[in-house]
């Protein structure tokens, strides 16, 4: 049996010194993917348009990991802040060898007295195009910007796209569900939040082989639930669906991220890792 390169091994999910830009950074599961990634010796480039939520998350970074993250205050539907952007980070660390398109909108289930506004019958044309300019332009754009940088290195690098387990099941609308409303007031989730997660899997798949030739990878991560403060009905509904019997813990997908990122998904690219506790499995 032919020996393994112990320090290959030793540093395989090593990040020392990449340069990873994450989007929507200042969000819940924006800060676990950045403070990942500088745990691993990684810079991360942090864009958001929260600018309290950036810095916070920036003194965080330097304060833990003694790494200084690179801020960056723009829209990512925006193409020209896009594009601007990554010209000052290439110039900046002279590569950009990550990124993490982690940025959307999530549709509230809600309603009022007259109108449930998150049924399809009802949903906004308005506020389902934001929800896909910013879920799936904005990702696209990132893509057309940063994924060309990261295509000029010599050693490639990696996209990673946050989608959801919801982007390969449909939502179980029974789980929104209230005693004593008429149906057609039924909370549902919202149709653009599949439908955006749906798309991110075409959209990486068609990246993968795009830059394959450059080792530019591209695969999706498919998050399950997390849990924050959700009321205790609606997670025994939850749960119920899930094999594992529980939502995930905040932190519970960043050994995934550091796995897509790092050398150690070396030959792993038009993947999805969906990681739902096993709900997609029934």
């Amino acid at each position: 049996m032919k020996n393994l390169d112990k320090e290959f091994l030793k540093n395989i999910f090593s990040l020392k010194d990449k340069v990873v830009v994450v989007t929507g950074a200042s969000g819940l599961l924006g800060r676990m993917h950045v403070e990942a990634i500088a745990s691993q010796g990684g810079i991360p480039v942090i864009i958001d348009i929260d600018e309290k939520g950036l810095n916070e998350l920036y003194d965080f970074i330097v304060a833990e990991y003694s790494i200084e993250p690179h801020i960056e205050l723009i829209n990512i539907t925006n193409e020209l802040q896009i594009a601007e952007c990554a010209e000052r980070v290439a110039n900046k660390y002279g590569k950009i060898d990550g990124l993490v398109n982690n940025a959307a909108r999530n549709p509230s289930v809600s309603k009022n007295k007259k109108l449930n506004f998150s049924r399809l019958e009802n949903f906004d044309l308005d506020v389902w195009n934001k929800d896909l300019s910013v879920g799936i332009t904005g990702s696209f754009l990132c893509i057309k910007y940063f994924g060309y940088k990261i295509s000029l290195n010599d050693n490639g690098g990696s996209i990673v796209n946050i989608s959801s387990d919801l982007g390969v099941i449909a939502p179980d609308q029974r789980i929104y569900r209230q005693e004593n409303t008429d149906m057609d007031m039924q909370p549902v989730k919202p149709v653009s939040y599949s439908v955006v997660k749906s798309a991110l899997l075409g959209l990486s798949r068609y990246t993968s082989t795009y830059w394959a030739e450059r080792n530019v990878r591209s695969n999706c991560l498919l998050p399950g639930g997390v849990k924050t403060d959700q009321d205790d009905i609606f997670m025994s509904k939850l749960e119920n669906l899930i094999p594992l019997k529980r939502m995930a813990i905040q932190n519970e997908y960043q050994g995934a991220l550091i796995f897509l990122l790092s050398d150690a998904s070396s030959y792993m690219t038009g993947s999805n890792l969906i990681m739902d506790g096993g709900r997609s499995a029934w």
